[in-house]
C-alpha cells in the first residue's frame, strides 16, 4: 500500500513539475518500492523526466514532495528516498522535428 501512495505522489510531484500530467508529456508511469521497518519506510523511485531538465533540481524536489506525502498520509517516517531517472523524453517541440 506504501509503494501505491508512492507512486501517486510521484505523478503528482510530475504533474507539478510539468504544469501537466506526465502523460500528455509523454512521460511513463513512475514505479517504486518500498521496504517497511519499525515504523519507518524506505522508498525507491524510478521515472521518466521531460526533456531539457535540471535533472538534480526535479530529482530533489520530487523526493521532497513525494517524502512529505507518503509521510503525512501513512504517518510513517521516510529514512530515505532514492530517485532513480530511467529516461528523459523530449519536449513537444523537439518531437515536431527540425526546422530548415
Amino acid at each position: 500500500m506504501v509503494a501505491r501512495i508512492a507512486v501517486r505522489a510521484a505523478h503528482e510531484a510530475l504533474t507539478r513539475q510539468g504544469d501537466e500530467p506526465p502523460q500528455r508529456l509523454g512521460l511513463g508511469t513512475p514505479r517504486t518500492t518500498a521496504t517497511l521497518h519499525d515504523g519507518s519506510v524506505r522508498l525507491g523511485v524510478s521515472l521518466e523526466l521531460p526533456y531539457p531538465v535540471d535533472i538534480a533540481r526535479a530529482g530533489g524536489e520530487i523526493r521532497h514532495y513525494i517524502a512529505e506525502r507518503v509521510s503525512h498520509l501513512t504517518g510513517l517516517r521516510i529514512d530515505g528516498i532514492t530517485v532513480s531517472v530511467q529516461r528523459l523524453v523530449a519536449g513537444r517541440s523537439l518531437r515536431r522535428g527540425r526546422v530548415e
